[in-house]
This record gives structure tokens, C-alpha cells and sequence, in this order.
């Protein structure tokens, strides 16, 4: 067999066993419900949840409190199964959060509350084709 021959076998399980030890950390978006689960099953961190902002019967965001560091927050996120939970996040309000539809958080439950380590922002609306009058 040619040392080329070997060389592109090597490469090859190399490829796959990167394939399959980043599968286990792969994760899917989950209600808190779920996530209380998963982080009761001893799963740490990195679940990620999706949400909308809680709002007002007028449609305006409410729930957010400045930390007492005065960088940090917490907001009420509500899941797509309807479930409100108050989320931490120990950094600034990301620019366009009050904008978005959706909000992502990744983190992980600290007794009853959920700690995000990171927030990303969903805004379909950003992206859509706007009707043009005439």
C-alpha cells in the first residue's frame, strides 16, 4: 500500500472520530420543562431554550430588571409552550433585544433559575421583503 494511500486513510478516521465526539454535544432547542429536566439528569450546560419576551397586554416588553452591578440583567422569557422563567445574564443587554421575535438563550438551570451564557436574537422580520405602495 502507498504511504499516500495511508496518509488519506488516516485523514479519513480522523475526520470521522471528530464527526462522532462533536455529535454528543449537538444540542436541540427544548422548553423549560425540558430543561429543568435535562439539568436535573446532571446535563450542566449549553441547553438551549427558545422564546419571546414577555409582554404587556398592550404588547410592551416587560419583566426587565438591571443587576445590581448595573451590567448584568434578568428578563422573563416565555417558551413556545407558554412556561414564563426569569433568566440571568451576567453580561449587557445585547443591541436589538427589545426588537425581537425570538429570543435564544444558552445556559443552564442554578436551582430554579435559568442562567443564560449566551443570548442570540431572532428577527425574521429584518429579513422579510417589504411591500413597496405606490
Amino acid at each position: 500500500m502507498k504511504k499516500s494511500h495511508i496518509l488519506i486513510i488516516v485523514i479519513i478516521a480522523v475526520a470521522i472520530g471528530i464527526m462522532v465526539g462533536t455529535a454528543g454535544d449537538a444540542s436541540t432547542y427544548v422548553n423549560f420543562d425540558e430543561a429543568y429536566k435535562l439539568a436535573s439528569a446532571g446535563k450542566a450546560k449549553d441547553i438551549h431554550v427558545v422564546g419571546q419576551l414577555k409582554k404587556d397586554a398592550s404588547g410592551h416588553i416587560v419583566g426587565i430588571e438591571e443587576g445590581a452591578d448595573r451590567v448584568s440583567f434578568s428578563f422573563v422569557l416565555v417558551d413556545d409552550a407558554g412556561k414564563e422563567q426569569r433568566v440571568e445574564y451576567n453580561e449587557p443587554m445585547p443591541a436589538d433585544m427589545l426588537k425581537s421575535e425570538k429570543v435564544v438563550i444558552v445556559g443552564s438551570y442554578a436551582g430554579e433559575r435559568f442562567k443564560a451564557s449566551k443570548i442570540i436574537l431572532k428577527c425574521p422580520s429584518k429579513y422579510q421583503e417589504q411591500s413597496i405602495n405606490a
